[in-house]
């Protein structure tokens, strides 16, 4: 069967090895008894070993979760940088991605007696942090809430500590150490700083604690974090600020991982301390505006180097360019300066051996099979500093993104502008009824397909069939965010069966 698929970077498909140091700091906070490395065990949203595992999930169900959180995680990434002018103490925890960010989770238990708690990891953010009872406002949550004073080993951190002057956005004066923590997807947390006890897995599944770690509670979650549910708790940060969990246990952490398609691969892990080790060749890292920033100095295709300029690659004292490591996005994006290049080369390559219909996002799009089609395609490599070359295969360029070679559309019509229509064209029945007619359904594509053409969409983004939906997407069905953006995910979900019945119908 064809496939309609996209030249992508999926950067999470090899074998990704990461380890950085940040920079050591001194905190009056109470003594923590560091053991030399928590080697921490990641689990990944698709796999078998994860709660949230579908057995229905296609791959193009899994490439277009990917692309969401990706294209969301750029967005959050680039507005943060525009606001900036020992050997046998081995520690690990299990780790989950989250299910609407896609992203790997650690899991750990707080306090005494331990509460379970799975904690988004986030390379982007330093505070750790986890929803506390009594909360204000609360995302609902699988595990038990955290309620604070029923530990044995709760304190609240003092407002005077030097580690509560680096929280986010502080509030003072108060008798303990509040924090405001915001994200660039609208997510606003409400909280407060307090040291805990933290207990992680043992690499022979035993366990470890470790005391008077500082982290976050949480009683007041808004925004789109709000509205998630399910299995998360919270965020684990592992930025380079002092709140972070990185700082408080050493100097280094790594994190590495392999293949995400790959549903019974179990040995991703996160690994925190100064215990870190580096296996293999290393290049380079530096640390600016809180995000992790390599040096890359060419990309190859086959063993053409690319006519790019290094320029294009470095981070400059404006805080412009540079290429930032991110543990929550799946794909990699380079800048038009980069991208174009790759794309033409690719292009060419193409030629003659399948079919290009397009483009979508600015990535081009072509028809047939991936592993029949394009065997023996060319490794793309990412050359790093220091010689670390970074490859990516045939399966890491390209995703699958349709099992179908036409668009179908799920449309909810504009009711007064409908009835009119209705009226003009002798079409009698309410709304309800004026969505299933056929008459009506072929006005709307009409409509859609003629407006599509004035703005010279290609052939392939043209609509084969629609279905009018009479009642507006909301939030009571998960249906659009609290921000009134469109819940992708749960939009495909919901009109499964629906979107199913329109290509059965167009073809």
């Amino acid at each position: 069967m064809a496939v309609l698929f996209n030249l992508f970077l999926l950067s999470c498909f090899t074998l990704l090895c990461f380890t950085t140091s940040t920079t050591s700091l001194t905190t009056t906070s109470p003594t923590i008894t560091k053991p030399k490395r928590l080697v921490i065990k990641l689990i990944h949203h698709n796999s078998i070993y994860s709660p949230y595992y579908n057995p229905n999930d296609t791959i193009a169900d899994r490439a277009r979760h990917a692309i969401d959180n990706s294209n969301a995680r750029l967005d959050y990434i680039w507005k943060k940088i525009q606001g900036i002018s020992l050997d046998t103490n081995d520690v690990r925890s299990g780790a989950i991605p989250e299910a609407k960010h896609y992203s790997f989770m650690a899991n750990i238990s707080i306090g005494s007696p331990p509460v379970p708690q799975l904690l988004t990891m986030d390379t982007g953010s330093s505070l750790s942090w986890t929803q506390c009872q009594p909360c204000i406002h609360c995302f609902t949550q699988a595990l038990p809430i955290f309620n604070p004073p029923q530990s044995a080993k709760y304190r609240l951190l003092p407002f005077l500590s030097t580690i509560c002057h680096q929280a986010p956005n502080m509030i003072c004066p108060a008798s303990r150490c509040d924090f405001e923590q915001e994200y660039n997807d609208c997510t606003t947390v409400f909280g407060y700083l307090i040291t805990e006890k933290i207990i992680f897995e043992t690499s022979d599944e035993g366990i470890t604690s470790v005391p008077n770690l500082v982290i976050g509670c949480a009683y007041d979650v808004g925004g789109n974090f709000g509205t998630l549910g399910g299995q998360t708790s919270g965020i684990l940060g592992l930025g380079a600020q002092m709140t972070s969990l990185v700082s408080q246990l050493g100097s280094k952490f790594s994190y590495c991982f392999g293949s995400i398609w790959d549903l019974q691969y179990s040995h991703n892990q996160l690994t925190i301390g100064d215990g870190a080790k580096i296996e293999g060749p290393s290049t380079p890292i530096k640390i600016f505006g809180g995000d992790y920033y390599l040096t890359l100095d060419s990309i190859s295709v086959g063993e053409k180097k690319l006519d790019i300029s290094p320029q294009v690659f470095k981070l400059t004292e404006e805080s412009t360019g540079g290429v930032i490591i991110d543990s929550g996005s799946t794909f990699t994006y380079l800048t038009n300066a980069a991208f174009d290049p790759l794309k033409d080369e690719v292009l060419s390559l193409m030629d003659g051996l399948v079919q290009f219909v397009g483009t979508l996002h600015s990535s081009p799009c072509f028809t047939g099979v991936i592993d029949r089609d394009l065997a023996g395609f060319p490794v793309v490599t990412f050359n790093f500093a220091n010689g670390v070359d970074l490859a990516f295969r045939c399966k890491d360029l390209f995703s699958a993104d349709s099992f179908e070679s036409f668009l179908v559309a799920v449309v909810v019509p504009d009711r007064k502008a409908l009835q009119d229509w209705a009226t003009n064209h002798n079409v009698t029945g309410d709304f309800n009824s004026l969505c299933e007619n056929l008459k009506a359904r072929k006005y709307i594509l009409d409509l859609l397909n003629n407006t599509g053409h004035k703005n010279q969409l290609r052939g392939f983004e043209k609509l084969r069939a629609v279905h009018l939906e009479p009642n507006p997407f909301d939030m009571e069905r998960d249906l659009i965010t609290p921000t009134f953006k469109l819940n992708r995910p749960r939009l495909l979900k919901y009109y499964e069966d629906i979107v199913d019945q329109l290509y059965s119908e167009a073809k």
